[in-house]
C-alpha cells in the first residue's frame, strides 16, 4: 500500500510530497522547503516514520516545487529526477530566485532526465510517467495505476487548474493535457495537486469550470 504525506512549504503554499511504501521506502516528490524550519518538517517526518529515502523528483521546474531540491539530495544522497523537457526552467530558477526574495537558493543538479513513457520505481511502488505541458513546457505526471492515484503537479486543481501565463505555458495545450491524459484515467483516481487540497479525476470531470466533460 502507498502512503502519502502532504507538507506546504515556502509563501507560495507549494505541496510536497512524501509518498512510500509499507517497508518504508520513499521518494519525495517536489520539495519545496527553503526555510530551515520547513527543512526540519521534512527530515523530521522521515525520521519519525523511519522512511529511506530513495528517490527525489520533480513534476516541473518552477520555483515553488524546487526550492528544497539541494537540500533533499545533499542530506539524503539521493538521484534526482526531472522531465527532459524542463530542465531548462528548471535551470533558469537561479536567475529569477532573488525576485521572489529567495536569495539563499542554491540548485541542484539532475542525475536523470526522464521521457515519456519512463516509469520511476522505488521499493513496491511503481509510477509511470505523463507528459502534460501547458503550465510548464516539460510538465509531469506521476501515475499508479493500480491504487489510482495521481501525483499532477500545477496541471489540475480541485476545481481548477494551473497558470498558462508563464513562460512557456499554453492555455489550449493545458487543456488539452487535461482532457486527452488525466480525464483517461479512472473516475476513481485520487489527485494529488501542487497546491490545494486533493480531488479525485471524476469530481473535475464533472465541476471543474475550466475543464469539466
Amino acid at each position: 500500500m502507498i502512503h502519502i504525506e502532504t507538507l506546504t512549504f515556502n509563501p507560495l503554499q507549494e505541496n510536497t510530497y512524501i509518498v512510500y511504501d509499507e517497508a518504508g521506502d520513499c521518494m519525495i516528490v517536489d520539495p519545496g522547503c527553503y526555510e530551515a524550519y520547513e527543512q526540519k518538517e521534512l527530515t523530521d517526518f522521515i525520521a519519525k516514520k523511519k522512511l529511506t529515502v530513495r528517490l527525489l523528483v520533480n513534476t516541473h521546474g518552477h520555483i515553488d516545487h524546487v526550492l528544497g531540491n539541494y537540500f533533499v539530495k545533499e542530506t539524503y544522497k539521493v538521484p534526482f529526477e526531472i522531465f527532459h523537457l524542463d530542465a531548462a526552467t528548471l535551470q533558469a530558477v537561479g536567475a529569477y530566485a532573488p525576485n521572489y526574495g529567495f536569495f539563499q537558493y542554491t540548485p541542484a543538479t539532475p542525475d536523470r532526465l526522464l521521457k515519456e513513457g519512463d516509469a520511476v520505481i522505488v521499493g513496491s511502488m511503481k509510477f509511470d510517467i505523463l507528459f502534460v505541458p501547458g503550465h510548464a513546457p516539460g510538465h509531469i505526471a506521476f501515475v499508479n495505476t493500480a491504487e489510482k492515484i495521481c501525483l499532477s503537479g500545477d496541471v489540475l486543481f480541485r476545481s481548477s487548474i494551473g497558470r498558462a501565463d508563464l513562460p512557456g505555458g499554453n492555455y489550449d495545450t493545458l487543456i488539452h493535457s487535461i482532457k486527452t491524459k488525466l480525464f483517461l484515467l479512472p473516475d476513481d483516481t485520487i489527485v494529488y495537486p501542487g497546491h490545494g487540497p486533493t480531488t479525485t479525476i471524476q469530481f473535475e470531470k464533472k465541476h471543474n469550470p475550466y475543464c469539466a466533460l
